[in-house]
Formats: structure tokens, C-alpha cells, sequence
């Protein structure tokens, strides 16, 4: 018989593991329904009519495809098998598990337009599949969390994406942040006022590497990449911006010809002025113009959250875009959205030593098991604990107490309920710390209120 084995890029989540991440995805949901997202999930598989052509030549080698059931292959004739894969997979494959959220709620968006409420604020948190190599942090099945508001221009949206970060990040421990900003139109016109109209996309790259390879080899790289040299001297303010408390009045006066940078830093700047409005004290954003995630579909605002101090790096982002339902033949339905990414967050919060001792996700107390008769007084009291919600069960068992204070002990369960004879007749039991050793005896009752305080 051969092992069992994971499939590569997989991982298990064992209980220990699972009560952290419970505990991120639930601290994560309470602040999206906070701020009015309502939850939706999608099935874990789409028709390739959906998924291809979305995420570019890459993205669509890198899509999970489902083979069709029964006789999949009982139609295909010589020209089929000899066309090559690519023609060949769509006549045995019609479903692919899907790539990521978002093309998914697209489609939902388009299916349902006519019902739903606009703007549509959704969350959604469920695991996306890619084929690609497996490597350190990078899985083939990971979980992400999305919230998307569509159907809106309003810059509220960005404002209130600035202010769920400043929610959630806390909430899990992680007070030492930076939400980077940045806004496609201030790239755009960057790219047009130095002669290189289009190009925004190998400049931003290059740019990007600014505070890991320095100025001289960003300037390489660009040449490389075909710039012309007067080009990248009109680049020379975006090494020297600084700006930390009024980030755009250089920059302002620097595109002052860009009509396009204009528009995006005016969105920038009723951002950072909503945000204040907000009432958010010491928010912790900062416009950074190397910034360049998704340009392929981000219209507006890009957004990159950074955990300081550690060694993970983006641990969020997200973007405007404008066209969101255009692929499926619904155009100009506007959307903003942010994407969490839960296993850095865990990462980091394991670096940081942030989860909380006690997870409401494991035992709380266990009963004892002597004899038969102390068996069914258990059994008598274990539904008053459970009802009180209390996590609690009773060993099945009757074996020595030292077995049974051992599973305790590796189930991390903090307190136990001996009873023997003596606590049948006085109806006075008989509690155990487990951490600290110490025993008390009390009524049921009493040890409820106890365990209900420790929750506190």
C-alpha cells in the first residue's frame, strides 16, 4: 500500500492552526459587515467561458481545468489530438476552478444587476486555486478575502476602505502599519509629460525597485527598457519627492501640465480630506508614487498595505477599477476593492506573537470519568455547561485520572471537573486549574459563573 500523501502547493490545517485562523477570519467579517458589506460566495468552479481570456496569457495557463465526466474523450478524432493542447483542452475540459473573487462576483454582478441594490457592497472569503510552482508563500489552494463596493465613483468608497484597514489591522494586534496610496492617473501622466505616452507599465516596474536597488540602477533598468535619456532626466523629481506632511503641492506644481495627474491627485487629495473628516487620528497612509499593483485593470486609486518591522511585505491591496462587468458585456459599472491577504496576515501575527492565548475554538472544561455513577451525574451536568456556551465535553472512558488529566494537558484544556463519590452526595464539585494546579470545590452554578467570567 502506497503513503498518503498531500498534493504539492496544499497544506493541512491542523486544530491549533485553525483556531488562529478562525480567529483572523472572524475578526476580519465583523468589520466588513461593520461597514455594511453583506457576505456572498460563488461555486468553487466556473465554465472556462467565464475564467478565460481575464487574467492574460499567464493567468490562463495558470487555471485549474476540470475534465469533463463520463467519456470525455470518446468524440475527439486524430485532428483533435494532433491541434495541440490549447484547442484540444476545450473540447474535454468546459469548467476550471476559479483563479480568484473577483471574476466570479463580475459574473454575479451581470447575472443579477436587476435585483440587487446599488451600489452593491459585497465581502467574500473562500479559497482560489492556482497552477503555479509551489514555493515558499506561495500555495496552489489559498484563501482570500475580498470586500468590493460597484457601482459608484464616489471617492467615500477609498476613504472608507482607509478606515476598514484601520479596523481590522488593529483588531488583530497589528498596530504598526502603513497604508501606501497611490492613483493610476498620476502614473498615466507621469509616463506622458517625460515623452513616453503609454508606457506607464515598464516605468512603474522599474520605479517600483527605487528602495531596493537605488537610483543609478533605476535608471539603468529604464534604459534598458527602452527610455530615451532625456526622458529619465524629467523623472528627476520623483527621487527627491518627499512631501510627508503635505504630500502633493511638489507634485502639483511638477505636473502642472498633466490635465490627467491633476484629476488624480485632486481624488487623492478628497481622500486624505474624507479620511480627516472621518475622524481617523494618526491615520496611517501615505502617498507613494512608485506604487504600481494591477495596472492592467486599476483606473484609480491603488492601495498596499505594509506590516512594519517584519520580514513579510504586502500584507493587502487593492484598486480602483472602471470597468469591472465590461468582459461579460456590461460596461461602466465602477467598483473599488481591497483584498486581504490572510495567510501573511497569520504569518505575520506569528512573527509578532500577536494571537490571543485562550481561542474560543477549543475546550474550555472537561468532565471526569471514575466509575459508572460518576459517569452519569457527568452526563447530568454537561448540557448546563454547553448552554451557558460554555465549550465543554466528558471523557469517554473510565480510565486512571492520570490518563485523563494527560489528554487535558495536551488538549490545552484549562479546566477540569472531578467527580467521585463525595461530589454526588454534597453536589459540591470538585474544580481543577490546570495551569496552576489549584482545586476548588462549588456548585455547578457557581462553576459556570466562574468559567463565564474567565471569558471576560
Amino acid at each position: 500500500m502506497s503513503k498518503p500523501s498531500l498534493a504539492r502547493g496544499t497544506r493541512d490545517f491542523g486544530p491549533e492552526q485553525m483556531a488562529k485562523r478562525t480567529f483572523i477570519f472572524d475578526t476580519i467579517r465583523r468589520s466588513f459587515q461593520r461597514y455594511g458589506f453583506l457576505p456572498l460566495e460563488t461555486p468553487a468552479f466556473e465554465n472556462l467561458s467565464v475564467l478565460m481570456g481575464k487574467y492574460g496569457e499567464e493567468g490562463d495557463q495558470l487555471l485549474f481545468k476540470i475534465l469533463n465526466s463520463g467519456d470525455f474523450s470518446g468524440k475527439l478524432t486524430d485532428a483533435d489530438w494532433q491541434a495541440g493542447s490549447k484547442p484540444l483542452t476545450t473540447k474535454i475540459s468546459e469548467k476550471g476552478l476559479r483563479y480568484d473573487l473577483t471574476v466570479p462576483f463580475a459574473r454575479y454582478v451581470v447575472m443579477n444587476r436587476g435585483t440587487l441594490a446599488m451600489p452593491f457592497k459585497r465581502y467574500q472569503i473562500q479559497p482560489v486555486w492556482r497552477a503555479d510552482r509551489p514555493q515558499k508563500g506561495r500555495y496552489r489552494e489559498f484563501y482570500q478575502c475580498d470586500a468590493d463596493v460597484v457601482g459608484t465613483d464616489s471617492l467615500l468608497c477609498e476613504a472608507e476602505i482607509v478606515m476598514l484597514l484601520h479596523d481590522i489591522l488593529p483588531a488583530l494586534g497589528i498596530k504598526d502599519f502603513t497604508v501606501k496610496i497611490n492613483n493610476r492617473k498620476i502614473l498615466t501622466g507621469i509616463a506622458d509629460m517625460i515623452g513616453a505616452h503609454g508606457m506607464e507599465g515598464p516605468l512603474c516596474v522599474a520605479i517600483d525597485k527605487l528602495d531596493k536597488i537605488g537610483k543609478e540602477k533605476v535608471v539603468e533598468e529604464l534604459l534598458e527598457r527602452g527610455f530615451a535619456s532625456d526622458s529619465i532626466s524629467k523623472l528627476e523629481p520623483i527621487f527627491s519627492l518627499s512631501g510627508e506632511n503635505d504630500p502633493f503641492t511638489e507634485l502639483k506644481s511638477w505636473l502642472a501640465e498633466s490635465e490627467v495627474a491633476l484629476k488624480g491627485i485632486q481624488e487623492l487629495e478628497e481622500v486624505w480630506a474624507m479620511v480627516k473628516i472621518l475622524g481617523l487620528e494618526n491615520a496611517k497612509i501615505e502617498f507613494d508614487v512608485t506604487l504600481a499593483r494591477g495596472l492592467s485593470y486599476y483606473t484609480g486609486a491603488i492601495f498596499e498595505v505594509k506590516a512594519n518591522n517584519v520580514q513579510i511585505g504586502s500584507i493587502s491591496g487593492g484598486g480602483r477599477y472602471d470597468n469591472l462587468t465590461g468582459t461579460f458585456g456590461v460596461p461602466g459599472i465602477s467598483g473599488v476593492g481591497i483584498s486581504l491577504g490572510v495567510d501573511r496576515i497569520y504569518d505575520v501575527m506569528e512573527e509578532l506573537n500577536l494571537f490571543p492565548e485562550s481561542q474560543k475554538t477549543s475546550t474550555k472544561v472537561m468532565i471526569s470519568n471514575f466509575d459508572e455513577e460518576a459517569f452519569a451525574y457527568g452526563l447530568s451536568i454537561l448540557p448546563k455547561f454547553r448552554k451557558a456556551g460554555i465549550n465543554s465535553e466528558i471523557y469517554p472512558d473510565s480510565v486512571k485520572l492520570k490518563k485523563q488529566l494527560d489528554y487535558a494537558d495536551r488538549k490545552s484544556i484549562p479546566f477540569v471537573v472531578l467527580i467521585g463519590s463525595d461530589e454526588i452526595q454534597s453536589g459540591l464539585l470538585t474544580l481543577k486549574n490546570m495551569k496552576t494546579g489549584e482545586q476548588q470545590k462549588l456548585k455547578t452554578e457557581d462553576i459556570i459563573t466562574l468559567l463565564n467570567r474567565e471569558d471576560q
